[in-house]
């Protein structure tokens, strides 16, 4: 007999309850905002309206059915079941941050504030919860199969975000480092040689279809880049190297590419410590010292994002 599914709703703290941890009680906290020319009625309803859309999202979940929550900050320590269905009640951020810790489980975005969230990523109304529930398990859900990217040092720890992937100095400052390609499945811009060369610069970021909405975007616009930016599911990863500073022994012709499935970006540490974190998680960075070397690429496992 096979196990009933069990829904694990992700959410993350409410600024309402935050404020009031640092400042100890409601009072102190609208204190405080009051003196900076905002109102806590405001974050107080937001938040209330946060919590009221978990409430009603966990209320939909079918009887029959196993419940599980965890906030944002315990995503490390959780352990998802192959028969999870994930639903993440919050904002599109909060859909990344738990995208790395899963292998194939639907996730369904639930946006708490329509109009103030994009919504790339909660699609769905908190009243869609009960169809997208008793759909999202079985073969008739409409899934689209977001592409990620990775990043496997030469020790064997491994990195995946849904977004992006930055390496570099910790606190974004120069880093050195030699930076190449490991086969002909990536595509220079420039395309001009050398196809590897040594940098300092204040980092790497290579990223996804769904990350071409964020950070990587910004990055391709102030470029003025003539690549194209990747689809979601689009097997396709673009790569940037932020402020490369030229000197007798750094370059700064190997800038920008992108890489396909087959393709890798090769990164070899030439200082002290370098750091690789995705999604601006960097509380959760993998940490990499002189010598070693870290291969980025599309991972191989997808998120399940049902549509």
């Amino acid at each position: 007999m096979s196990l009933a599914p069990r829904v694990v709703l992700v959410h993350r703290t409410t600024e309402y309850e935050e404020l009031v941890a640092r400042h100890g009680t409601h009072g102190q906290a609208a204190f405080f905002l009051r003196s900076r020319g905002r109102d806590i009625r405001e974050v107080a309803e937001r938040g209330g309206r946060e919590r009221r859309a978990l409430a009603e999202v966990a209320a939909s979940v079918p009887l029959t059915w196993r419940q599980a929550r965890v906030e944002r900050g315990d995503l490390d320590r959780f352990l998802f079941a192959p028969e999870d269905v994930v639903v993440v009640v919050g904002q599109d951020g909060l859909v990344a941050n738990v995208a790395k810790y899963l292998a194939g489980q639907p996730v369904v975005g639930i946006d708490t504030d329509p109009g103030r969230n994009p919504g790339v990523l909660v699609r769905h109304a908190v009243a869609d919860a009960p169809k997208l529930l008793a759909s999202a398990p079985g073969p008739r859900a409409v899934v689209d199969e977001l592409t990620m990217v990775e990043a496997v040092a030469d020790d064997t720890q491994r990195l995946v975000a849904l977004n992006e992937i930055y390496l570099g100095a910790a606190g974004h400052q120069t880093a050195r480092y030699r930076l190449g390609l490991e086969d002909d499945g990536g595509v220079v811009e420039p395309r001009a040689e050398p196809r590897a060369e040594p940098q300092a610069s204040s980092g790497v970021l290579v990223g996804t279809g769904t990350g071409a909405s964020g950070w990587l975007r910004s990055v391709w616009q102030e470029r003025s880049s003539a690549l194209s930016l990747p689809g979601v599911t689009e097997a396709r990863l673009l790569w940037f190297v932020r402020e490369a500073w030229p000197s007798p022994v750094t370059g700064t012709s190997f800038v920008a590419g992108e890489l396909s499935t087959s393709a890798r970006l090769r990164l070899t540490v030439e200082s002290d410590r370098i750091v690789a974190f995705g999604d601006g998680m960097e509380g959760d960075a993998m940490e990499l010292t002189w010598g070693q070397t870290v291969s980025v690429g599309v991972a191989g496992v997808r998120l399940r994002l049902v549509g």
